[in-house]
Formats: structure tokens, sequence, C-alpha cells
């Protein structure tokens, strides 16, 4: 076994995440918790909280060899070592990340300071890099804000690759960041993967994708070791075969030709008048035809059962928008909306849903 430490985020953690690599006592980045083991399996390095955007938070357990693995593969796609810009918090995966790929180049990251993330302090973070060799990763609402921002957006236009994960990116942002000059590359995967594997829609490293009834599983060497203190979970959601470990996402997708596409979450789907609608499938057909801030809940009616509803800040959905719902997925898909709505955030930069859900039971 293994001792656990649950340290605070902050310029430590990246010394920490070192030592627990080489072999010291476990870390979790975060507040300490009641119910957290103090001890760990020996492989386990790392414990990550995921955001709990859907649901409850879990906590997954990894191993050094993964996160490490993801970070050597994501060097190698991204064409080599750089000096990386932490824009993102450590409690996170994807902050995490960020340390792992120094700790890999062998680069001293810089940190974008303050409680709430600016283009100011991104440039005042980016003044302090040593390497023309840059790299940062993002989440959506982050990359909006710098592109509104001309020093900003000029700035992150001379990075050799800019991540973006956490969420579906709309189009519309993709395009105004290719027209600003800015090399993104979209990066989809989970804690339970150590991060982004699947870059532009192509696996990186020894990252392998299958599709099985429709469910996207990832396997290879950065998959985690499980969930701690959840074994069924975890029998649940991880499988062993001949020698591979793989995660089943609950994502909905396709994977053809190399190329892997995803749908929806196959844990979002309605019945909505008899009719299955993909709340995943609405959101992004939204974000496709102009609301770029779409988030779609699922919400009780006494006539259909249940209905999605669309939360956006704008003040009606586009004709077009909804014409396209209506096409591609059918009438019981079209949506109830919320607009004016402010859109409440986790610190990974996701929707909160659970949030948005129980504003429609007030």
């Amino acid at each position: 076994m293994r001792s656990l430490r649950v340290i605070p985020p902050g310029p430590g953690v990246l010394t920490e995440l070192r030592t627990a690599f080489a072999g010291g006592d476990a870390i979790l980045v975060g507040s300490p918790s009641d119910d957290l083991p103090r001890e760990v399996e020996q492989r386990v390095a790392l414990v990550v909280e995921t955001s709990g955007s859907t649901g409850r938070p879990k906590r997954v357990a990894l191993s050094a060899d993964a996160v490490l693995a993801n970070a050597v593969a994501s060097e190698s796609a991204l064409g080599g070592p750089g000096q990386w810009v932490l824009a993102l918090p450590t409690h996170y995966i994807a902050g995490l990340n960020v340390l792992a790929r120094s700790l890999v180049a062998q680069t001293a990251p810089v940190t974008v300071e303050g409680e709430h993330f600016t283009a100011a302090a991104f440039l005042e973070a980016t003044a302090g890099m040593t390497t023309p060799e840059r790299f940062t990763a993002l989440v959506p609402a982050q990359l909006a804000t710098l592109l509104d921002d001309p020093a900003a957006a000029s700035a992150l236009a001379g990075f050799r690759r800019v991540l973006i994960g956490g969420q579906a990116t709309p189009p519309a942002l993709l395009e105004r960041a290719a027209l600003a000059g800015v090399m993104v590359t979209r990066s989809y995967g989970s804690s339970e993967t150590s991060g982004g594997c699947v870059y532009d829609g192509t696996p990186i490293g020894q990252t392998e994708v299958r599709v099985v009834d429709g469910e996207v599983r990832l396997g290879g060497p950065t998959i985690a070791e499980g969930y701690l203190g959840d074994p069924a979970l975890t029998a649940a959601r991880f499988v062993d075969e001949a020698g591979m470990r793989w995660f089943r996402t609950a994502d909905a997708g396709t994977f053809e030709a190399g190329r892997l596409a995803i749908t929806g979450r196959l844990d979002d789907v309605i019945v909505s008048g008899g009719v299955k609608v993909s709340l995943g499938a609405v959101e992004r057909l939204l974000r496709e035809n102009g609301v770029e801030d779409a988030v779609v809940v699922r919400a009780d009616d006494a006539k259909w059962g249940e209905v999605p509803v669309a939360f956006t800040a704008s003040e009606a959905l586009p004709a077009s928008a909804l014409a396209a719902i209506e096409a591609a997925l059918g009438p019981a898909a079209r949506p109830r909306m919320r607009g004016g709505s402010d859109i409440p955030m986790l610190p990974s930069g996701k929707p909160d849903r659970v949030s948005l859900a129980a504003r429609l039971n007030n």
C-alpha cells in the first residue's frame, strides 16, 4: 500500500507531482475529506476528483505510468517538447496534464494568476516564457476570451498549438481561431483516460478506440486503475481484455477510417412522447447553428413525460437551428427555451448541468 496525501492547489503541485511519480506518497489536489482513505494501492500515484458536471463526482485513481504515457503521447502528437502556460485548475486532470507534460519536456510552466481567467493575466503569463516553442490548454470559454482581445489573440497566434477540451467546441469559435492564426487542436478524453488521448478525432500514442453497441471505448496504457472506494463502478466501467485495459466512456460515437466522432451521451437520452431524444445531439445542433452557449437538459412534462430544454443567453432560438434539429432528430427533439439565462460553470470550465436542471424545479 501507499500513503495518500491531500495537497492544496498552488505553486507546490508541480514538485509534489514529481515526487509522487518518483515513488513518493500518492496525492490528491484539493480539500481534505473525512471519507478519503489514508492509503491507496501501490500503483496509484495520483487521485483526481471528476467535475461532477452531470452528477456525483468520482475519485479516479491513476498510476504514474498512465499519466506519463499520456504526456509522452501528447508531446509526440504536438510535434515535440516546449513550454506550457497553465491556465486550468490543477485539481482537475487538464491542469495536471499541463504539469505532467512540463515534467516530460523538462521545461518550467508559467501560470495564469488570478481567481478569474482574463486576457490581461494570460498576457502577463506569456511575458514570463523563455522558449519560442509554446503550448497551452484551454476550455472554449477561455479561447473566446482571448480572441476577443486583439493583443491576447496575437500572442496566442505565436503558440505552436493550443489544446481545446472539456466540452464540445462551437464550429464558429474554431473558425474565429483559424482566422486569427491560432493553431487549435481539439482534445477528447477524461480523468479516466489520464486526460485527452484523442486529438482532432485521431488517437494519440498507443491509444486504441472502438465502438461497441454505439458506445465509445478507449483502451491503452493511459487508462486509470479505477474509482477509489467504488469497486462496483470500477467493474462496470473498466474492462480488461487480452492484456488491454478499456474504459467505457458512456459517450455515443462513430469510429470510421481511423477518425472518432462523438455524437452525444448514452445516458442523456430521454423519451419524449414515446420518442427517444439525445440531449447531446440537440445541444450540438444548436451550437452548430449559431447558439454557441446552448446547454440542453431534461425537464419533466405532464403531457410528453420528458422534454429537452435549452438554456442560453440569447433571447430566441434561430428558426434555422430549430429546423435543423427537426430535420435531423424529429419534432420531439425541438427544445423549449430558457432565454436570457446565465450559464453557471464549474471550475473545470464545463457547464454546471445539475444547477441548470435544478432551476427547472424552482
